[in-house]
Parts: C-alpha cells; sequence; structure tokens
C-alpha cells in the first residue's frame, strides 16, 4: 500500500486561493491514484475570513481517502493571530502524522510554514517532500515588519525555517515564474512551474447582455489586505469618478478597517463594500459588473507574485482593470488582451486611461484554453505521483 499525506492550510468549502488550488488538485489525485494508494489530507475546518461561514466534517474518510480538519478559531488576520492559529493547526497535524509512515508527503505553502511542516513531517515519517511554492514569505516579511529590530530577529528565524524546508525537498513546484532567480541559491530539488488556473465554473461563462448601468461599475472581489493596499487606491480613484462609477468590494481582510476608514473620511459616497460569498454567487454578481479590478500593494517582494486572481478575471469577458507591477505587468502586457494596466498605486495613470478607453468585452478564448485549470492539475499530479510509484 502507497501512502501519500496532503497538507494544506486551507482547502473547501473555504473561500481563497489556497482553498481553490489545492481541493482542485486533491480531486485530480484522487481520480489518478490506483487502489492501493492511500491519501491522507491534513486541513483546517472553514475560517479565512470571520465573515465567512461555511459547514464541514472535522473527520471524513471514504475508501482509500482520510480528511482531517483541524478546528481553528476564526480571526481578523493580523499577524498575532495568524501565527497562534497556525501553531495550534501545527501541532494538531503533527499529533495526526507523526505515528504513520508515508512514501510522500505534499504541502503546498504560501506563508512558509506549511512547507516547513511538510519538512517536519517527511523527515518523521522517512517520506519523500513535494512542496508547492505560492509566495516568498521572506521577501514579503522583509517589507511588511514595520520594526527594525522585530524584522531582523523575524528573518533570521524565517530564513533558518526557509533553508530546513527548501533545501530538504526533492521537487519545488513554482507558482509563479517570477519566483525562479530567487530559487537558484536551492540548487539541491527538482522544479516544475505549474501556475494557477481557470476553473470549469469560469471557463464556461454566460454572459448576460451588455450593461444599462447609468454609474459604471467597477468590482473586486477577494482578500483586503496587507498585500492588495486597496485604501491606497479606491478611495482616491473613487472621489475622482463620483457620478461616473461606483466600486463594489466583496471580501474581507486585515486591512478592512482602514479601506472603511478611508472611505469614510473622504465622505465617499460611491463605494460598496459586502462580505465575501461563495463561488457560485460570486459569479452572478461578476455578470453586473462593468469592470473587474485587481490591485497589489507596491512592495518590491510582489514583482515576483501573479495573483491567482488574474486567472479567474480573464476567463470573463469583461475589461480588467490591474494595478500590478514586476511579473504580472508582464504577464498581463504578453498573455490578456483588453486590460486597463497601471502601476500600484498611481491614481493618475489609473483615471486618465479610464476617461480614454473605449469600451468593449471580448473573451480571451486562447488564454482560457492554455490555462484550464484540471489540464494544470493533470499535468502536475503526474508530477507528484512519479515520485510515489
Amino acid at each position: 500500500m502507497k501512502r501519500i499525506l496532503f497538507l494544506s492550510y486551507y482547502f473547501e468549502p473555504d473561500l481563497c486561493a489556497g482553498s481553490f488550488r489545492n481541493s482542485t488538485l486533491f480531486k485530480e489525485l484522487y481520480s489518478q491514484i490506483d487502489a492501493n494508494t492511500e491519501v491522507v489530507v491534513i486541513t483546517t475546518m472553514p475560517h479565512r475570513y470571520a465573515s465567512y461561514d461555511a459547514k464541514a466534517m472535522e473527520y471524513e474518510g471514504l475508501n482509500n481517502i482520510v480528511i482531517h480538519r483541524i478546528n481553528i478559531k476564526k480571526h481578523k488576520g493580523d499577524i498575532f493571530n495568524q501565527i497562534k492559529a497556525f501553531a495550534f493547526f501545527y501541532v494538531n497535524a503533527s499529533k495526526i502524522y507523526r505515528k504513520q509512515k508515508f512514501d510522500l508527503v505534499y504541502a503546498s505553502s504560501s506563508r512558509l510554514f506549511t512547507a516547513f511542516l511538510g519538512y517536519r513531517a517527511s523527515r518523521i515519517t522517512k517520506a519523500k517532500l513535494y512542496l508547492d511554492i505560492r509566495d516568498i514569505f521572506v521577501d514579503t516579511m522583509n517589507e511588511v515588519l514595520k520594526k527594525k529590530l522585530v524584522r531582523f530577529f523575524s528573518l533570521i528565524v524565517l530564513n533558518c525555517v526557509e533553508r530546513m524546508a527548501f533545501s530538504n525537498a526533492n521537487h519545488i513546484n513554482l507558482i509563479s515564474g517570477g519566483f525562479k532567480t530567487y530559487f537558484n541559491k536551492y540548487p539541491k530539488p527538482n522544479y516544475s512551474f505549474f501556475s494557477n488556473g481557470i476553473d470549469d465554473d469560469f471557463s464556461n461563462w454566460e454572459d448576460q447582455n451588455n450593461s444599462n448601468n447609468l454609474v459604471r461599475r467597477i468590482m473586486y472581489a477577494g482578500n483586503i489586505g496587507e498585500g492588495q493596499g486597496l485604501e491606497y487606491i479606491i478611495p482616491q480613484a473613487a472621489k475622482k469618478l463620483e457620478g461616473n462609477y461606483e466600486f463594489i468590494i466583496i471580501g474581507d481582510g486585515g486591512t478592512r478597517h482602514k479601506l472603511q476608514q478611508a472611505i469614510h473620511e473622504e465622505r465617499i459616497k460611491n463605494v460598496v463594500i459586502m462580505n465575501p460569498v461563495n463561488r457560485k454567487e460570486l459569479k452572478e454578481i461578476y455578470k453586473t459588473a462593468d469592470f473587474l479590478f485587481i490591485h497589489l500593494n507596491d512592495y518590491k517582494a510582489f514583482e515576483k507574485v501573479l495573483p491567482s486572481k488574474v486567472f479567474e478575471l480573464a476567463a470573463i469577458n469583461k475589461p480588467i482593470i490591474a494595478g500590478v507591477s514586476g511579473y504580472a505587468y508582464s504577464f498581463f502586457e504578453n498573455n490578456i488582451d483588453n486590460v486597463i494596466l497601471f502601476k500600484p498605486k498611481d491614481v493618475n495613470s489609473l483615471i486618465t486611461q479610464l476617461e480614454n478607453y473605449n469600451y468593449k468585452k471580448e473573451f480571451r478564448y486562447a488564454f482560457i484554453e492554455k490555462y484550464n485549470r484540471k489540464k494544470i492539475n493533470s499535468d502536475m499530479v503526474k508530477s507528484i505521483l512519479s515520485y510515489v510509484y
């Protein structure tokens, strides 16, 4: 009997990129394994957003599949609560896997510590290690942590954790091609570049008639956190566009209060903030939009990333307004049509381009076909199973 340990901090029915990626990847993995292979998933109960509630079972077992969901309390997303929540996950996950044997540990990680958990699990269970890296956490913390002393000691710890996890992996998948040069210092693992992709429920898009909105709707759906920096662009843009455009913001996160405060202080009337909704509801809300919006903060670390939201938005036939830099900026330029592209926080560029834009809608068929999530997952699972069979 072959055994695979599948580690993901987020899993369905939670709402976030990590959940969407790993839930669909798990289903593809299940479709490709043979009857003599068992997969044990260790994840969490839905907790990504305090304002979103979804039901799930703490334990599921069927045939050769076992799912353990660790019950983490919901929180507002500040760093202290994130550390506390992950420590709880780490300890309880260790209790589950430590007395078992596995042939392979798969761990998908954006904040590094799931990768470290995977490393520890592989050492204890004497298994091979396959890491899926969705972000470079050390880079991000180098910019997010403002207090010099805190940053100095945190980076000592984080660099040590990163080195142990990445140096001992058999295989590392990098979700963004922008990560490639950073990982040159870890030559031991094999590498692949299976990106995020477009799910079937978005690739089979059915459009409504052209919008008759007298005021054009610019819609953002996703996390409202330090990484997005929405408080630095939306209030300023909304104020200048009042009367002709409105912003619809759907989501939650650690800096939502900053966005709300900026809107309140400037007495802005053309921004609506809604709580997160499931993907079925979101798809219907997207149909009412005129423009789709994405924005990353102007941190140097984010010049390497490619947000999963890019693929979701590009599958819809609406024009995209994108405030990004680095690899993501180049990716938009080279792969996605019908985009208003500007540098993060550059309100004037956004306004100027929007006012000169000749509105149109078009499907991006070639992009949808190239980045079909099912095809990407199928190829990635073949890569994963090459370390098992």
